[in-house]
């Protein structure tokens, strides 16, 4: 998994009923693009650091919300 700040990390739900979380990279802490990223989710506005799991892509960050 590869980022650039300003792209999309979206986290699909693990069951049916689960909602996807959608956030925006701030920061990637690695010079390849490689985890771990700080990312400002667009449900709560919350900003935390993020070792994504299988469940996550990256969108770039030209994608629509």
């Amino acid at each position: 998994m590869r980022a650039h700040p300003g792209d999309w990390l979206v986290i699909k739900g693990y069951r049916v009923d689960s909602p996807v979380q959608r956030g925006q990279i701030l920061e990637v802490r690695s010079e390849d693009g490689s985890p771990p990223y700080v990312v400002r989710w667009l449900s709560d506005d919350h900003v935390s650091t993020v070792f994504p799991g299988p469940d996550a892509v990256v969108e770039p960050s030209h994608a629509t919300r």
